[in-house]
């Protein structure tokens, strides 16, 4: 009798899980990016439900519809936006639902570049004028009966131009979803998860749920339950309110959840959990909600600097701007990750987004690996920078995008510091003083818990108004270095960012002689630029700037002989599509990166991963193909040593080590072929060599995978590296071969590259022109499991092909991606 109740307990153990994991979600969250249909042009009939979209082209989201076009210098965007065409597009899906009693089903949009409207089976469901910003609407009382067909219809209007200072991409570039709840929910955006105590023994972790009722007649009162995981998913603390009762049409309810021993967030070591909260009413679960949690402490001080979980730390940053070079403004997560992957080896460890909110799943890549984060705002607020941009809207919508952003994004651990604005031009008159404490009090009304800023231009107390409304907590200054030592005594008790720093241009690959000659262009901000280089190009020497940029040596080391200047944001991480100073067109990409467009470093990088890392670096520039007998300027980069000794066939050229302040170490070599070695000692030991060639014609091509296994999804990337090479297997440095990409396997040809700023090539094509030896073809998975093979062509070399593996996401590393290399023979 004891074996057979002990076997009917188990029974009916098994039976209640089973019923468990067959109950549906309390709530749906549905990617709606499939299914789509779009159309360049404008048709006010398009919103009606019954309109006729059989000719429109079908398409996945997220898309940018302007990167597919072609540059002109007549697109209205002009080059400052890139170059390429803006207009007018409509995206319609059909769809049915089943049946859902007392749901309520939303849309949400993670950003539509730009003045969007959405209807459903031809009502209106709204309008949302900034590109930038996430949005939701409810479709719950414009659906139509279960198994019936909807409508959703969006019209974009970027056609406005220009409106911005870089390229902005047009469409619906970021992620689409589909939400279903009960009408008692977690509210959008409706958790706020702080840690107001940290120790090592324990952390406090602040709750504060808001609970909307959507029209529930159900007078029962809630049991709210809180739950912290761990990375494992291991609840390791939870809190349980009940008898929670719905005042109003929201409810905030505050829980307090003591964590013993955290795992702390920091850069080097990014640990999350998640918080969990589930809503019932007795045994029946009402809703669910998941919260990203990084416990972490920070502070910003005058006396002593910037510092996360007590520990002093320079805040080492660039500026990045939305796009994804190939790719446009269309999000992917392997792209973005890839960026950081890249800027993560330089040593990097902050992002500001520059100048608008980012998309949200970039905020969960830098929680997940370890970036801070200055989350910003505006670019403009009622001063227009461009005859159309946000300034037309922001008396209408600034209160309402700001506050969604502090709303969407301020439970990332990532995310330390808000700037409600970028070099806005009242700081120039009384309205900044105004403005300035309205937006820095909606963001703390929001969340008290992080500093505000805003990138400024003017040192000066007296001559900017943003600071002198006094209510920010860290003034960031763009630029002017030479001003840093005054700022402790012109703004006493304040800390202080650099936000933006260098500015100075850069084309990979190509160098201009003397290195230690500085070109200024333009000179002044009314003389146009009469001198520059005929090929659109600026040296790698780190020695051309605007003149109100800096040399990067110059910048970083002002920064570094400044403690009390917390950290900075180099400009800018990549080149990006759009303001291609110092240049008229054809150049329609910027030259302030340190990694170029298609994501191939420049040598600035190499500085400053001598300077932010702590692993040994040796980077010898330029390459070695020069006239009989010029002088050349050759330099190294390192760290980790005491000296290098360079040497040109064997024979030393002399041994150099940094004097104070320096940042690398050069040698004046007349040119001749062979072999170019740098040696990095400490010691007296070897540490690194560096060994460049003279290359001879180009023999070949060499395929670089930077992962051979990917994930059959539809969205994963493999970014393929070509690099044409001699009979030696030298990089040729001035190689300009037109290579042709053939492609079989379940993969499509998403874009080539090959960094070049003024080059006019299309990146939706399947041959590029290499660019100083180098371009890029990326890879892109489709749902079908298989072997994909990239084959390479070039006039005169011999075809090469890679193969990669698309499979199920479990055979699939996104941490540690194998990569493949052929070459040709």
């Amino acid at each position: 009798m004891r074996y057979f109740l002990s076997f009917l307990l188990l029974l009916l153990l098994s039976a209640a899980r089973v019923a468990e994991a067959a109950q549906p979600s309390v709530r749906g969250v549905e990617s709606f990016n499939k299914g789509w249909k779009f159309y360049l042009g404008d048709n006010a009939q398009a919103k009606e439900a019954a309109f006729d979209d059989a000719s429109w082209r079908p398409l996945t989201l997220p898309h940018d519809w302007s990167i597919e076009g072609k540059f002109d210098e007549k697109n209205p965007a002009k080059p400052e936006g890139g170059g390429l065409p803006t207009g007018i597009g409509w995206y319609r899906k059909t769809f049915t639902l089943p049946a859902a009693a007392d749901k309520r089903i939303y849309i949400e949009f993670d950003g539509v570049y730009q003045h969007s409207e959405v209807w459903l089976n031809g009502y209106s469901l709204g309008q949302r004028p900034n590109g930038y910003i996430s949005f939701r609407y409810e479709l719950t009382r414009h659906l139509r009966p279960a198994g019936q067909a909807n409508v959703l219809a969006v019209r974009v209007d970027n056609s406005a131009q220009p409106n911005s200072r870089w390229y902005s991409g047009s469409g619906i570039y970021r992620n689409v979803r589909l939400v279903t709840t009960n009408a008692v929910a977690v509210d959008h955006w409706g958790t706020f998860v702080t840690t107001p105590k940290v120790g090592a023994e324990a952390a406090t972790v602040r709750v504060q749920t808001t609970i909307r009722n959507a029209g529930s007649k159900e007078a029962k009162p809630l049991q709210v339950e809180t739950l912290v995981l761990d990375a494992q998913g291991k609840t390791v603390a939870k809190q349980t309110a009940d008898n929670v009762k719905l005042t109003d049409s929201t409810t905030v309810l505050t829980q307090t959840i003591s964590l013993a021993k955290p795992q702390l967030w920091s850069v080097r070591r990014p640990y999350l959990y998640r918080v969990q909260t589930r809503l019932r009413r007795g045994k029946t679960a009402v809703d669910e909600y998941s919260t990203p949690l990084g416990i972490r402490y920070f502070e910003f001080n005058a006396q002593t600097g910037f510092s996360l979980n007590g520990q002093k730390l320079r805040i080492l940053g660039v500026n990045q701007h939305h796009d994804l070079g190939a790719l446009g403004a269309a999000f992917n997560v392997r792209a973005a990750r890839r960026q950081l992957e890249i800027l993560q080896k330089m040593g990097c460890n902050a992002i500001r987004m520059a100048h608008n909110p980012p998309a949200p799943e970039l905020l969960d890549l830098c929680d997940q690996m370890g970036f801070l984060v200055m989350d910003e705002a505006f670019d403009q607020w009622q001063k227009k920078k461009n005859g159309q941009d946000y300034h037309k809207d922001f008396k209408a919508w600034h209160r309402r995008d700001l506050q969604d952003m502090v709303r969407r994004d301020r439970n990332h651990p990532s995310v330390v510091i808000w700037s409600i604005g970028n070099e806005i031009r009242e700081q120039f008159d009384s309205t900044g003083v105004r403005l300035t404490k309205e937006l820095t009090a909606t963001v703390k009304r929001l969340d008290p818990t992080r500093p505000v800023t805003s990138a400024l231009t003017e040192q000066e107390p007296g001559k900017n108004f943003i600071s002198q409304a006094g209510v920010l907590d860290v003034l960031s200054f763009n630029y002017k270095h030479e001003g840093y030592p005054l700022l402790p005594k012109s703004f006493p008790g304040k800390p202080f960012l650099a936000t933006e720093t260098a500015a100075a241009f850069e084309t990979r690959g190509h160098y201009d002689l003397p290195s230690d000659s500085i070109r200024v262009w333009p000179l002044d901000g009314k003389t146009k630029l009469t001198t520059g280089n005929p090929d659109f190009t600026a040296s790698s020497y780190d020695n051309a700037r605007p003149y109100w940029g800096a040399t990067h040596e110059s910048s970083w080391r002002a920064v570094k002989q400044n403690p009390h200047i917390t950290g900075l944001f180099v400009w800018s991480g990549f080149d990006y599509l759009g303001e291609p100073l110092p240049y008229p067109w054809p150049a329609r990409s910027s030259y302030f990166g340190l990694i170029d467009l298609a994501g191939f470093p420049k040598d600035a990088y190499y500085l400053y991963q001598s300077e932010w890392t702590t692993q040994p670096v040796l980077h010898l520039l330029p390459h070695w193909n020069w006239r009989p007998g010029q002088t050349v300027d050759v330099w190294a980069y390192f760290s980790q040593a005491d000296e290098v000794e360079l040497l040109l066939n064997g024979k030393s050229l002399g041994v150099k080590r940094k004097q104070p302040h320096d940042l690398h170490v050069q040698w004046q070599v007349p040119y001749a072929p062979g072999t170019l070695q740098a040696v990095s000692r400490r010691g007296g030991k070897p540490v690194l060599t560096r060994t460049i060639h003279t290359a001879g014609p180009a023999a070949t091509i060499e395929l670089s995978a930077d992962r051979s296994r990917l994930t059959a999804d539809g969205l994963d990337l493999s970014f393929v590296t070509v690099r044409v090479l001699d009979a030696q297997g030298n990089l040729v440095p001035d190689a300009a071969n037109q290579v042709k990409f053939s492609l079989s396997g379940p993969a499509t040809l998403a874009g080539v590259d090959n960094g070049y700023q003024a080059s006019l090539e299309p990146f939706k094509a399947d041959s590029r022109k290499a660019y100083n030896g180098m371009c890029l073809a990326i890879l892109q998975t489709t749902e079908q499991a298989g072997t994909i093979t990239l084959q390479a062509m070039a006039e005169g070399l011999q075809p090469v092909s890679i193969t990669l593996k698309s499979g199920a996401a479990s055979s699939t590393s996104t941490k540690k991606p194998a990569a493949t290399v052929a070459t040709g023979n």
